[in-house]
């Protein structure tokens, strides 16, 4: 599916040196490979052909056009001819948007017994590409470039990842979050400069006493609680008694009343905590688990910056197969030759992920103080899979990311909660050292559909750092490449 509320815009680069009927070829063929990329299955974005730019007011004007669009992601830049790279200076300075430089050519094939001057000085990407490089370059420009055919599958597929990064890039820029309460109390990770991340990731953090929530869950009507049993009892395996319940039926009013408080103030992420419950009888499981099932964002005891990427992760991926989550490591398996970590949270999982039609269930939570909160319970499908974790670093930003293989869980009757236990790329003992070497969190931005690719183009748009952790991980070359980046982002200009 088409999400034709985002766009790349196509912007191809001549000059008025070939005249104007090469210059009308140069139209004729950009219009045709920007309809294609639209077309394409691969791309999930709407891409959106742009007059040709020969001048440097032109291309100026179309980059603080697209800075100023809500819907633009991104420019998808081609030289058709040689385009004198001094035109781009002035306008690739104030563009502020992500830029994938494609470099194609409208032919596939070299027309060998027809080739002359004429088909030469059309047809220059070759070169005119590499002087539009050049420029990229010296203005230290990060860019997405890709190479290969308009019609090759290989170079669509790479297009189509890099527009889902820029399109997360893009949420983010109106993207609030509301923190329902404060960090949970002396946890240093879910800690940060939220100046810094609206600086840097564009996103906006607001700060709501647990009071202002529960005076929204204590104006909802009982007719919207009514109309909430009856889906829960259609969406779930949920036994009439449960449904029934003061425990099912008050977690009805805190979803309502936390739905109406986000839509209100615009709001697509959003963080709880369970030391945090002034006004609120039991901590918001099942309110959370189908607010992240229909796009929201997530964070536990206040960790907004999870609850952030989970939201620009489920914008990333929506189209693709399988589903988005909040998730924390929470216990390991350590038989030796079968090293697996259970993934859950006391009640925050996305059914998104679900294997199967969750079951509606009250228990006892163990902490807080609180009322037995209502969840769903369930277990993951198997497969691939990653773990996303955002951390701040003082000076910046680091993404940190594991492959992982969902494998089948065992019957854990005792534990009511939803899970996922999968294995980590290499293995867990590297995996969980690589990852504590680098700082990575307990929580994360866990997702069945989403690779290590789409989030390494985000970090890039985002200019945030990444760290990959895959089959290829050793420790030794991940400690090296931590000191490395140190000594890079202290050097680099602020």
């Amino acid at each position: 599916m088409k999400n034709k509320k985002v766009e790349l815009w196509f912007v191809t680069g001549s000059q008025h040196l070939y005249g104007e009927e090469t210059l009308k070829q140069v139209e004729s063929d950009s219009g045709t490979i920007a309809e294609a990329l639209d077309r394409s299955d691969d791309i999930p974005v709407k891409v959106v052909f742009k007059p040709v730019l020969t001048t440097a007011d032109a291309i100026t004007s179309i980059c603080l056009e697209a800075n100023n669009s809500p819907d633009c992601a991104g420019l998808i830049a081609w030289m058709h001819t040689f385009s004198p790279a001094k035109m781009w200076i002035s306008g690739l300075k104030r563009l502020q948007k992500p830029l994938l430089h494609f470099h194609t050519q409208f032919n596939r094939d070299i027309p060998w017994s027809d080739i002359d001057m004429d088909f030469m000085n059309l047809n220059q990407s070759a070169h005119g590409d590499r002087e539009f490089g050049f420029i990229c370059t010296r203005l230290g420009l990060e860019r997405k470039v890709v190479v290969g055919h308009w019609q090759d599958k290989e170079a669509l597929k790479a297009i189509g990842t890099w527009s889902r990064a820029a399109a997360g890039a893009l949420e983010a820029r109106s993207l609030k979050v509301a923190r329902f309460g404060d960090n949970m109390r002396d946890v240093a990770v879910t800690e940060g400069d939220k100046v810094s991340a609206q600086m840097h990731l564009d996103y906006e953090v607001h700060g709501y006493g647990v009071g202002d929530l529960a005076d929204a869950v204590g104006k909802v009507s009982d007719r919207q609680i009514s109309t909430l049993l009856r889906q829960y009892g259609d969406e779930y395996n949920a036994p009439a008694k449960t449904l029934a319940s003061p425990a099912v039926r008050e977690a009805a009013r805190i979803e309502a009343g936390m739905r109406a408080f986000l839509e209100e103030g615009g709001f697509k992420a959003f963080t709880t905590n369970f030391e945090d419950l002034h006004g609120l009888v039991q901590l918001p499981g099942l309110a959370v688990q189908r607010l992240m099932a229909d796009g929201y964002g997530f964070g536990a005891e206040g960790d907004w910056k999870t609850a952030a990427l989970v939201r620009i992760m489920k914008v990333m991926a929506e189209g693709l197969e399988g589903g988005t989550s909040f998730m924390e490591d929470y216990t390991y398996h350590l038989e030796p030759q079968n090293m697996t970590a259970l993934g859950a949270h006391m009640l925050e999982v996305c059914p998104s992920i679900s294997s199967g039609k969750p079951a509606l269930e009250v228990h006892p939570l163990g902490i807080g103080g609180r009322d037995d909160p209502a969840r769903l319970v369930f277990k993951a499908d198997t497969g691939k899979a990653i773990a996303a974790s955002m951390i701040e670093m003082g000076d910046r930003f680091r993404l940190i990311v594991n492959n992982l293989k969902v494998v089948e869980c065992p019957p854990m009757p005792m534990l009511p909660v939803a899970s996922v236990l999968w294995k980590p790329e290499p293995d867990l003992r590297t995996a969980a050292a690589a990852w504590i070497y680098a700082g990575g969190a307990h929580h994360t931005g866990f997702s069945q559909s989403l690779t290590a690719e789409h989030m390494a183009e985000y970090a890039a748009i985002t200019g945030t750092e990444f760290i990959l952790i895959d089959q290829k991980c050793v420790i030794e070359l991940l400690r090296k490449e931590l000191r490395w980046n140190d000594l890079y982002y202290r050097m680099k200009p602020a």
